[in-house]
């Protein structure tokens, strides 16, 4: 019977380990997915190896990846959320799609992204409801690496309310509430009337909120608007601009705050500013986005 096992197929130690699994692989066809594989592997077997994990942990370990996966349902993605408070998120957008001189840089996704948002003529509100709080608007431009403009781009927004809750999170706010797109004009130019988002807690009453208490970590995100940007013949950008002078901005749970994404969220009274015909107090946002050539694609949506 051992005539017929191949040498080096039976494990002798634990130094062994790791180049038998990866000799179980080496027939994976495609050259990609093998390398991801064969370095997952290599990597994973690095950290047992440095960290000697107990039989109790490493069970404890497999127990909180299963109740990750057990927690998600069609509104919530713990999964997502995992991997932003742990950085993976944000290092990968980094990795991918920092800011060059010629192009903006990209930004997470996040764990509330809902795909067939309304849609809205320029200038309109993504408010649905009367829920108080400051009115923001916000006028952007839409330009490609030559500086010039991007007629028709289609720019998805969605926001957190006035009080720290998307809207699917809140069976007070109606569907679809803050969330929207536009198309942009010959301008490459968009607007449109929101409220000023709250900063806002992610959910945690999953495995991740438990781990975020062990670590003695806060679970808050600094207040900001998420946008996509999809126009043919350009690499699809996602984006979120922060507000200037937000709470939490360098302390952001998620990690998901760079310099080139802090927006001037600018107060201006009464029968003053750009908008002098607005009866309170509110808060204007203009922001530039400069995509590069590239295939569009639409972004997976981490919720229904």
């Amino acid at each position: 019977m051992l005539e017929s096992v191949q040498p080096g197929s039976i494990v002798s130690d634990a130094a062994s380990v790791t180049d038998i699994v990866l000799a179980a692989m080496s027939k994976t066809e495609s050259p990609r997915l093998k390398e991801i594989l064969n370095a997952l592997v290599r990597h994973s077997h690095a950290f047992l190896n440095e960290t000697r994990l107990s039989d109790e942990e490493f069970e404890q370990g497999l127990d909180f990846l299963k109740n990750v996966g057990l927690t998600c349902t069609d509104s919530h993605n713990e999964v997502v959320l995992l991997a932003d408070v742990l950085g993976l998120s944000t290092l990968v957008k980094v990795l991918n799609n920092s800011a060059h001189e010629d192009r903006t840089g990209g930004a997470l996704l996040g764990p509330f992204f809902r795909a067939g948002s309304p849609h809205y003529e320029l200038g309109a509100s993504i408010v649905q409801d009367n829920a108080p709080g400051p009115v923001i608007l916000v006028s952007g431009q839409i330009l490609n690496t030559q500086q010039e403009p991007i007629h028709n781009a289609k720019i998805d927004v969605w926001q957190a309310s006035p009080v720290g809750l998307y809207e699917n999170q809140d069976p007070n706010q109606p569907e679809m509430n803050l969330r929207g797109h536009f198309f942009t004009d010959s301008n490459g130019q968009f607007n449109f009337r929101s409220l000023r988002p709250a900063g806002y807690p992610v959910p945690t009453h999953g495995p991740v909120g438990e781990l975020l208490r062990i670590q003695h970590r806060h679970p808050y995100r600094p207040a900001h608007l998420h946008f996509v940007v999809v126009a043919e013949g350009y690499s699809t950008l996602i984006s979120q601009i922060f507000a200037d002078d937000a709470e939490y901005l360098d302390s952001d749970v998620v990690f998901g705050v760079t310099r080139d994404l802090l927006g001037k969220f600018e107060r201006h009274e009464v029968g003053t500013g750009p908008h002098p015909e607005q009866k309170a107090a509110y808060y204007t946002l203009h922001c530039k986005f400069v995509l590069a050539q590239g295939v569009p694609t639409c972004p997976t949506p981490p919720i229904k």
